[in-house]
């Protein structure tokens, strides 16, 4: 596996676990209730659904580390595309749905490791 793919790879892996940190942990701090766009009233009432979201980031970046210590190249690569199109999905769907930024933030980080799988291998 070329190393910049492994980079990449694990970048995205670890700004899920930083996600997966906010939105379970600091979900209604200053700093997280500004980088999310929340009022504090708001972070308080949907705070354990910001968690359940914050673990399935968590499993994103599981996943993703999983593909990057998989001994098998060929199944850790089909891994780590699985998980980085489903970082793409969820970055398109928030997008569209919640902050154009999520796509800037989340998909194309994807999109770079994708592309280094594909041309790098």
């Amino acid at each position: 596996m070329h190393y910049l793919t492994v980079i990449l790879v694990a970048l995205v892996a670890i700004e899920h676990f930083y996600i997966l940190y906010l939105e379970m942990f600091r979900w209604t701090h200053p700093r997280t209730l500004k980088a999310f766009g929340m009022e504090k009233g708001l972070a308080e009432k949907t705070v354990h659904m910001a968690a359940n979201q914050g673990l399935y980031n968590g499993f994103l970046g599981a996943g993703l580390v999983f593909g990057l210590i998989h001994t098998h190249y060929e199944f850790a690569q089909e891994i780590q595309v699985f998980f980085l199109a489903c970082v793409l999905i969820a970055a398109l769907y928030g997008s569209a749905t919640v902050k154009k930024s999520i796509f800037f933030m989340q998909g194309v980080p994807a999109i770079l490791a994708l592309l280094s799988i594909f041309l790098l291998g």
